[in-house]
């Protein structure tokens, strides 16, 4: 049997490390590693299914210039031709490169490398400005460095943990599992402050349904609490920091009592004081905080009033304390180490000039960058307005992911020269490129990453690239070196490239810079294969846990900062036109815009559309049920999704998440309508708290298209693709007649045999199409959104020919008798549907979440669903109760 290799997720920030064997037959057995520091060998649902995503199905395998395919030097050459061409006619701050928290930390570096010491600007951004860049700002603000003070392990030893706009439960699930787990175990207490009411909130001891965007003055609060009531550390404020006096003032005028936050915040004030009381009545707090409080207008400083709180009371750098922002990608911390952010350097360094100079001589860098570059949201504003003219883009999808998405659409339809190397060949940002350049992704990649505790692990390759991918730092080497920097691009291998990383990073440093890998700089190739997880600073051949806890800042005073912060207005302000606030998020199973998750049929099935959820009340006044289709509008463009009633949703507010795009729905992308507003300290855009109207649809009509591949469909109705196996399914709805609909949809299809039945006083259709004997296609269209149970039709695909009996079953809509409708999936990791968790309650088989994994295993395995467990066992036993006291009243009538 093949050994297993070792080798860490590719999602989000924790980091998990993971084993892969190859299988004998083919395919990846993957299980979480169980002696990885980060997840001790728990994985999520995305990462128990990654082994399911790694075929190579609409991959990227040969470069692609103007249309058509081509050599690499061919494409190398046009690239290094044409940035040479534009630099010298209109200067280095004519071209950037938009990369991404998916690349491989040597590629990042190369790429930062490229652009500001040899290009000589720094228009090199990250997708990371878009997830935490407000964190960034708000740690040098209060460090004086880009530095997390703490670890995962305070999440085991708090006495309370703050989680402020993190649904840690799906966006950081093993995190979450550990809370959790030290909830259980050692009565560690949960308050949660978020808009919505989300699945994390399960374990939730409070719930603080904030209004958006009111985080400062809700710690303003915290801090004029703390103050007041005598319980700053006061020793540990006149040694270790400084500011503190202003930031008490500012506090006390923006937040003078709890009345005030209340009405600004749309809070209880009895739950308010609550926080506050326990917050400062417990010794070891952590406050873990991710996109609710990052994604901004006022960002940074909503990161500041948070570490405030910590530094008043000396709880920070000590087990179990401190404030710790977790990141939303895989190697969004490794990008902040290299300085892929326009506004750093690199190895943690900025724009002043002994930096740059420092950074010049090590690089012997010919054309160093002196000032910061543009940063995402401004870098695409300066491509749609021809400053720059030519951009490339590495592993990200701007046309999706970035705010005001049609205009950046637009920006790269005009921009003269655009090159996009990614793993994937369809995506809606490569639709724009001149040149594409096919790299390799997870499996193939060899590389390091580090995470949101600073801990550096391991991608390590398991399988051949297809084709003639390449890997990203070779492609960006092979262009540096076509543009006649060969010198400080001669790297053979990744170790070599973080070998001088992590000289870079040692270089000239006495201790007065946080980011320190001195100690790995000597690691030849094997050193580099073996090397195990580890924290920075690695000054003496280990890692460095905490961060603080006896000062140590890396400030000029080596003082932490108190930072004064008042709360701005939101934004948007109330808007007649847009009267709703759009929040947006991830969802429990998917990633990113699905180019790797929606392969696994598994994980598509939880949720198989865009959707807005909303309050029931909203929804009523609206005019919208649930399981229609509604328009979501603003000044920035339009979606159309599914109508979701949701109770966690507060009044005024709703939801949509990120994932979908134009490769898998007809209007789902969730960028059309996103805001370009951004922080003025972070340049982090606000995709929280987004002016929206909400509409129906006003559809006549639903469809369920079951087909062998995908199908195109237009923009002119609503659809939306899921992967189902060998299949795909698409749901459909529209305006005007069915059976016009329906006669489009013959159209997509080549020859076969149709066979039809319709109900035209119903409204409904349900056709096949055979090839040879084989079912090729299902259309069922109805006027409501109710159709035949997916597994049933799962199985029609996959047998190798249909019967008599097959194709009246498809005619009437309905599988055979006693088969039954397993519903929407809940537990990914098992398959378990929603209908035969209601079905197993409902029939007493069991009783509780914990009972439930005993009969059906469902939650069981990374434990990701088990809020939604919950909520269906609270949903079940809550109407039993209601029944039994229904029949109890009737018995005391009679």
């Amino acid at each position: 049997m093949a050994e297993a290799v070792r080798t860490t997720c590719p999602y989000c920030g924790v980091g998990c490390g993971v084993l892969v064997t190859p299988q004998p037959g083919g395919g990846y057995d993957v299980k979480g590693d169980p002696d990885h520091p980060a997840n001790f060998g728990r994985l999520c649902s995305k990462g128990s299914a990654l082994g399911e995503t790694l075929s190579d199905d609409g991959r990227l395998t040969q470069p692609v210039v103007d249309g058509q395919t081509a050599t690499w030097d061919d494409a190398l050459d046009r690239v290094a031709d044409e940035f040479k061409a534009v630099i010298a006619e209109h200067g280095p701050d004519a071209v950037a490169f938009y990369v991404s928290g998916q690349l491989m930390t040597e590629a990042y570096y190369v790429a930062n490398k490229l652009m500001k010491g040899y290009i000589g600007s720094a228009n090199i951004d990250t997708n990371s400005r878009l997830c935490m860049a407000s964190s960034v700002a708000g740690h040098k603000r209060a460090f004086g460095s880009d530095t997390v003070p703490g670890t995962y392990e305070d999440l085991d030893l708090a006495d309370l943990v703050v989680l402020v706009g993190s649904n840690l439960s799906w966006c950081h699930p093993v995190l979450y599992q550990r809370l959790a787990a030290a909830r259980k175990e050692r009565g560690t207490k949960v308050i949660v402050i978020d808009p919505r009411k989300t699945a994390t909130c399960d374990i939730a001891d409070l719930h603080l349904a904030v209004k958006p965007g009111t985080d400062v003055k809700l710690f303003n609060g915290l801090l004029t609490h703390i103050e007041g009531l005598g319980s700053t550390d006061t020793d540990y404020v006149e040694r270790f920091t400084e500011g503190a006096e202003q930031a008490i003032e500012a506090a006390l005028y923006d937040a003078p009592d709890i009345r005030a936050v209340a009405e600004t915040c749309g809070l209880d004030p009895a739950d308010i004081l609550d926080f506050f009381k326990t917050f400062r009545q417990t010794e070891k707090v952590v406050t873990v905080y991710s996109q609710g409080v990052n994604q901004s207008t006022q960002g940074t400083d909503k990161v500041n009033a948070i570490v405030n709180c910590h530094l008043l009371t000396g709880r920070i750098g000590k087990p179990g304390c401190g404030p710790l922002s977790v990141t939303g990608q895989p190697n969004a911390m490794g990008g902040r180490e290299v300085g892929g952010l326009a506004n750093t350097l690199a190895a943690h360094m900025d724009f002043d000039e002994q930096s740059v100079d420092l950074v010049q001589r090590f690089w012997g860098a010919p054309n160093i960058a002196t000032r910061p570059g543009l940063k995402a949201v401004d870098m695409f504003e300066a491509v749609g307005s021809g400053r720059i003219k030519a951009i490339w883009v590495m592993a990200t999808n701007p046309a999706v992911s970035m705010p005001n998405a049609n205009r950046v659409r637009q920006a790269l339809k005009d921009c003269p020269f655009v090159v996009v190397s990614d793993c994937v060949a369809d995506t809606d940002t490569a639709a724009y490129a001149h040149v594409l350049l096919p790299a390799t992704t997870w499996g193939e990649r060899d590389g390091t990453v580090t995470n949101s505790e600073r801990r550096i692990s391991r991608q390590r390759p398991f399988k051949s690239a297809p084709g003639l991918a390449r890997e990203d730092w070779a492609i960006v080497c092979n262009v540096a070196q076509r543009m006649g920097f060969s010198d400080g691009f001669n790297f053979a291998e990744p170790a070599d490239i973080f070998s001088e990383h992590a000289a870079l990073s040692r270089f000239e440093n006495d201790g007065s810079r946080d980011f320190d890998l001195g100690e790995l700089s000597t690691l030849d190739a094997s050193g580099y294969d073996v090397l195990t997880p580890v924290q920075w600073p690695v000054r003496d051949g280990t890692g460095q846990d905490r961060f603080f806890a006896d000062g140590g800042f890396f400030t000029p005073s080596q003082k932490g900062r108190l930072h004064a912060v008042r709360q701005q207005p939101p934004e948007p302000a109330v808007d007649p036109f847009f009267p709703l606030t759009l929040n947006t998020g991830r969802l429990r199973d998917q990633w990113h815009t699905m180019t790797r998750t929606g392969k696994s049929p598994r994980l598509t099935a939880h949720a198989e559309e865009p959707f807005v959820a909303l309050h029931a009340q909203d929804a009523q006044r609206l005019n919208l049920e649930d399981g229609t289709i509604a328009r979501v509008i603003n000044g920035n463009g339009e979606a159309l999704v599914r109508v979701t009633v949701d109770p966690g949703q507060r009044l005024g507010e709703v939801f949509m998440p990120i994932h979908w795009s134009h490769n898998n729905s007809s209007h789902g992308g969730v960028g059309a309508l996103s805001s370009a507003a951004t922080d003025p300290v972070s340049g982090q855009p606000d995709m929280k708290n987004v002016a929206v109207r909400i509409e129906p649809y006003g559809e006549t009509w639903h469809a369920l298209v079951v087909t062998r591949s995908s199908i195109s469909l237009g923009r002119d109705i609503y659809w939306a693709q899921a992967q189902a196996g060998a299949h795909v399914r698409t749901m459909c709805a529209g305006v005007g007649k069915s059976d016009t609909a329906f006669t489009a949809f013959k159209a997509k299809f080549g020859d076969g045999e149709w066979i039809e039945f319709a109900d035209p006083a119903r409204g409904r259709l349900h056709a096949a199409l055979m090839v040879n004997g084989r079912l090729e296609a299902a259309v069922f269209i109805a006027p409501h959104n109710i159709f035949p149970e997916r597994a049933w039709l799962d199985d029609l695909f996959t047998a190798p020919e249909t019967d008599v009996s097959q194709r009246q079953e498809i005619l009437a809509g309905r599988a055979p008798g006693g088969q039954h409708d397993t519903g929407r999936i809940i537990c990914s990791c098992l398959s378990v549907g929603l209908k035969t968790i209601l079905r197993t309650l409902e029939d007493g088989r069991a009783v509780d979440v914990d009972s439930l994994g005993t009969v059906l295993g469902a939650g069981t395995n990374c434990g990701s669903c088990r809020p939604e467990l919950q909520a269906l066992v609270d949903t079940v036993m809550d109407a039993e109760h209601a029944g039994e006291e229904e029949q109890r009243a009737k018995v005391r009538m009679a």
